[in-house]
């Protein structure tokens, strides 16, 4: 399954129509040790580059945004009785929702790994 990178740091990963969205490695340690995650619910339709939902560590509180645009399928669940998912497995576990694609479209432009690892090396 092809996967993207935002320049907020969000990862995108694409099956079919369909695809799961959370926040990189890169991201998570910035933030530092996660204690609150606020999940879209299903249904929620989601615009590209818009708040999706809301990640709080002991550093601070941050948004997520919507790679692109869809109609949320699930959230995952598993983020509010352990939020730390996303401190330990930000880009397996720790994802932060699910939806469906709107506008395939909306993909071109999203970096590849490689250009997010170079992206990252230059901040």
């Amino acid at each position: 399954m092809p996967r993207y990178f935002t320049e907020e740091h969000e990862w995108i990963e694409v099956d079919g129509d369909t695809a799961t969205i959370g926040i990189t490695d890169y991201a998570q340690e910035q933030l530092g040790d996660i204690v609150f995650v606020e999940v879209p619910a299903a249904g929620t339709a989601l615009a590209k580059g818009k708040e999706a939902a809301v990640v709080e560590s002991v550093k601070a509180a941050s948004d997520v945004f919507a790679p692109v645009s869809g109609t949320v399928i699930e959230g995952n669940a598993a983020l509010e009785d352990d939020p730390a998912l996303v401190n330990t497995a930000p880009e397996a576990g720790g994802w932060f929702f699910r939806l469906t694609i709107a506008d395939p479209g909306e993909l071109e432009g999203l970096m590849d790994q490689a250009k997010y690892k170079d992206f990252v090396a230059g901040l």
